[in-house]
């Protein structure tokens, strides 16, 4: 085998991995939460820019406002996992720039002082950060069901502000009974990678 990753890891992460439709009753703390977005807080971005936004959805009340922006589909899930986030991008990244790219303050100016530029790029490293997110969460030993069948629009008012742009829900808990479909197939290698 060519990777350094142990086998179980692997499985763990990616080949066992499956996105959860439904979970346990055990609850996600909010200790797992700050595990896991330490872990993932390192994966590379564009001017180590950290755009995403991570709002859990704990209360009861948010919960049934969130609810009621999901698909039909996706609507009963959300309404019983054991935590649920909502992951935006904040479109004000740019602010932190000094902070987080020390050596080469100016990025925020040069780069980002026009709000197009800013969106464009908070959309691309969000969700990249929103993938390693969904990573992080399995390697807690738990399940995500990330959601795009939304009123993003809704759920933007509702929980958000003109500033954030939301990109997914994500339900998170340990899976329950029959939490997953059968695993769908994947492009083979030579189906995907170009050699030039």
């Amino acid at each position: 085998m060519s990777l350094v990753l142990d086998s179980a890891a692997q499985d763990l992460l990616f080949r066992e991995a499956r996105t959860a439709n439904s979970f346990s009753d055990e609850p996600v703390t909010e200790e797992q939460v700050q595990a896991i977005y330490d872990l993932v807080k390192f994966g590379p971005t564009a001017f180590n820019q950290t755009p995403l936004r991570i709002t859990l959805v704990r209360s009861p009340e948010a919960r049934e406002r969130l609810v009621k922006h999901m698909a039909e589909g996706n609507a009963a899930k959300t309404a019983t996992a054991p935590l649920v986030a909502i992951l935006s991008a904040d479109n004000e990244f740019h602010e932190e720039l000094p902070q987080l790219l020390p050596h080469f303050p100016q990025a925020k100016d040069l780069f980002f002082a026009e709000r197009p530029a800013r969106e464009q790029s908070a959309l691309l490293n969000a969700a990249l950060q929103a993938a390693y997110f969904i990573v992080g969460v399995r390697a807690a030993g738990l399940a995500a069901g990330p959601m795009t069948g939304a009123d993003f629009g809704g759920i933007q008012k509702e929980f958000l502000d003109g500033d954030h742009t939301p990109l997914m829900v994500v339900n998170i808990g340990k899976p329950g009974e029959d939490a997953a479909f059968p695993r769908s197939p994947r492009l083979a290698f030579d189906e995907v990678v170009t050699t030039i």
